[in-house]
């Protein structure tokens, strides 16, 4: 009998049979312990030496219980492939190997066929606990260099993206946001040296030069996005939203002369921050392009605030498509960026003349899903 109800394999004539039952019994126990205990070790974090000293040491015990004592249990025989898979799988299949010669040599020298038999069990099912071990093992090698090689390509490509980033950055810096400042420069200079200059003359001016002054904020906030990655301690100025609405229609009503409302139905609840931002930025696109179509048209802007919706229509009165229908880029950005937070928009003429957009855009970030 051996210790936690392991099976002793009667191999041969065992020690029962040739003399103290009780010594033999002993014998037996011991042997048990001897090819089982190690395996803790075995199977421990310890270091690569103590592991193969623990291996070694069970499979010289299950060589004894084999030869001469021919009491081998169950128990070592499993921890004796135990042994060999963990060798291998952490990377030293040759030493796990070396575990199999002496049942090798067993099978082709030993006495008696049950011993013989047993030990050609084993080596086989060595070989194939090796087998797999080695297969674990290369598999999560494999697994390793992947990821690593993984997260060495993301590094790159957000190396690139960053250096990118950067590039674009100098380039408005330098050239963009130049030639802005001198059209607001050169729209002043105009207002207060033209002479016989009509008021309405003077106030195009003046609504030329805001204009301008407020694409070098617009471009100033982008530019700091765009730098945010290099420098992180970067003061930013928040992204507008609808509470700045009122603004931009006051901006839009003195650039363009005309009239603009601003109509709000439903009840009016704080929406996703990038809601918000979209939701401002097509209204913003859409007042431009009717100031830049239909110049002097009547614009109607509508916020329709729902449970699970916010409903934008913007119209004008002005001619209608065959002056601001044509898919530009800015039509392009407003559908891409309404897509963006999982919204819709349609542009089109207006019943009855002019040009509509519209556009639904979830109420809050879950409707993203």
């Amino acid at each position: 009998m051996a210790p936690a109800g392991l099976a002793v394999l009667a191999v041969g004539e065992g020690l029962v049979r040739s003399g103290d039952p009780r010594s033999s019994l002993a014998v037996v126990l011991l042997l048990a312990l001897a090819t089982t205990v190690p395996l803790a070790f075995v199977l421990g974090a310890g270091r690569v030496g103590s592991r193969a000293v623990a291996a070694l040491a069970v499979s010289a015990a299950c060589v004894l219980a084999l030869v001469p004592f021919q009491a081998l249990t169950f128990g070592a025989a499993v921890a004796q492939l135990v042994c060999v898979y963990v060798l291998a799988r952490t990377g030293h299949p040759l030493l796990g190997g070396l575990l199999a010669v002496p049942y090798v040599v067993v099978a082709l020298f030993g006495h008696g066929d049950a011993p013989r038999v047993v030990a050609v069990l084993l080596a086989t099912s060595a070989s194939a606990a090796a087998a797999t071990g080695v297969t674990h093992h290369i598999r999560h090698t494999t697994l390793a260099h992947t990821a690593t090689e993984r997260a060495f390509a993301d590094s790159r490509l957000e190396h690139a993206a960053r250096g990118e980033r950067a590039r674009i950055a100098r380039e408005l810096h330098d050239v963009v946001a130049h030639h802005i400042s001198m059209i607001a420069v050169q729209a002043e200079n105009a207002r207060l040296t033209t002479a016989g200059l009509p008021p309405e003359g003077a106030a195009r001016f003046l609504a030329i030069g805001d204009t301008a002054r407020g694409a070098l904020t617009e471009m100033r906030r982008l530019l700091g996005v765009l730098r945010e990655d290099a420098d992180p301690g970067v003061q930013r100025a928040p992204q507008p939203g609808l509470g700045q609405l009122l603004e931009l229609l006051d901006g839009a009503r003195e650039a363009a002369g005309s009239k603009t409302r601003l109509i709000v139905s439903g009840p009016v609840a704080p929406l996703d921050p990038g809601i918000e931002v979209t939701a401002y930025r097509i209204v913003q696109e859409a007042l431009t392009n009717a100031r830049r179509h239909a110049p002097g048209a009547a614009v109607d802007v509508e916020l329709r605030y729902g449970e699970a919706e916010l409903a934008l229509r913007i119209r004008d009165n002005g001619p209608g498509p065959a002056s601001s229908g044509s898919l530009g880029h800015g039509l392009l950005g407003m559908r891409e960026r309404a897509a963006a937070v999982g919204g819709t928009l349609r542009t089109g003429p207006a019943p009855g003349g002019g040009f509509l957009v519209e556009a639904r855009l979830p109420a809050h970030a879950e409707a993203l899903t």
